[in-house]
């Protein structure tokens, strides 16, 4: 499986009704700023959605920081901006990949099938000296049909019985060593990790802000057993999409999202932590 796009191909394929480009930029400091920057400028023909408005759910005591959204919402927001199920999507951010991969994860479990990130985003877009518009395109409403994919998505209950053992599963945890190990926590009220979870950096599966080989991929997790199902997690679910993808490049079938992760997690004071 190979879900990233190259700056080439996206130049090539610009103005072409099929396609549709979906602006993800987003700064969990500022809210606002993703929208702002696309407003200013971006890709000719892109629409924007945005990580808390369109990408997530309300947020309530439970379901982590940034929970599902509401499904009847976010597919009449894909059929404003004329996208149908043939509809070849490609999203990028800034080059972190964790917002477009958020984007792309959703797609995925609405049944989607030619959904794509594009590889070093809107940086290497610049960069690149690829052109870029003010305009904000209107496209006609369109009819969007979904079809949920249930097997790439992780409960509350399922983590839960992996943690008791009453369910085989390997949980990886996305964040930073230092967010993994509880020595730091900048975000969430409690600082550890979900108790049996391996640690694997979201961003060590890129170069440069771009996504690295299916090889590489495989050597990043080579000590993961390719018959056992696997569970990635982060803080709320976005930073951990990333390492969904990095574990499909590398030809891992079992691989499903803990949305809530590890901030819905601690919502249960009962819930144990690990720390090392």
């Amino acid at each position: 499986m190979n879900p990233i796009k190259t700056n080439e191909w996206v130049y090539s394929q610009l103005g072409k009704e099929k396609l549709r480009l979906v602006d993800c930029r987003f700064n969990l400091k500022d809210a606002t700023d993703g929208k702002c920057r696309y407003d200013q400028n971006h890709i000719q023909g892109a629409v924007y959605l945005d990580l808390n408005k369109d990408l997530s759910g309300e947020v309530k005591r439970t379901g982590g920081r940034h929970p599902l959204p509401n499904f009847t919402d976010f597919i009449d927001r894909l059929e404003q901006a004329g996208i149908t199920n043939d509809t070849v999507l490609v999203a990028y951010d800034d080059g972190e990949g964790a917002f477009a991969g958020r984007f792309w994860w959703l797609m995925k479990y609405v049944g989607h099938e030619h959904v794509y990130i594009l590889d070093g985003g809107y940086k290497a877009w610049i960069n690149e000296s690829y052109p870029i518009s003010s305009e904000k395109p209107s496209y006609k409403k369109s009819t969007y049909k979904a079809s949920l994919n249930e097997d790439i998505l992780a409960t509350y209950e399922d983590v839960k019985e992996v943690v008791q053992q009453k369910k085989l599963a390997t949980l990886v945890d996305s964040r930073e060593a230092k967010r993994y190990l509880g020595i730091e926590e900048p975000i969430d009220r409690k600082a550890g990790h979900i108790p049996g979870a391996i640690n694997k950096v979201w961003f060590e599966g890129f170069n440069n802000g771009y996504f690295k080989t299916a090889p590489e991929q495989q050597e990043r997790f080579q000590e993961l057993d390719p018959s056992e199902p696997i569970i990635v997690y982060c803080g709320s679910g976005v930073t951990a999409t990333p390492n969904f993808i990095a574990l499909k490049q590398a030809g891992f079938q079992q691989v499903k999202l803990y949305v809530g992760s590890f901030s819905d997690w601690i919502s249960d004071d009962s819930n144990e932590v690990g720390k090392k």
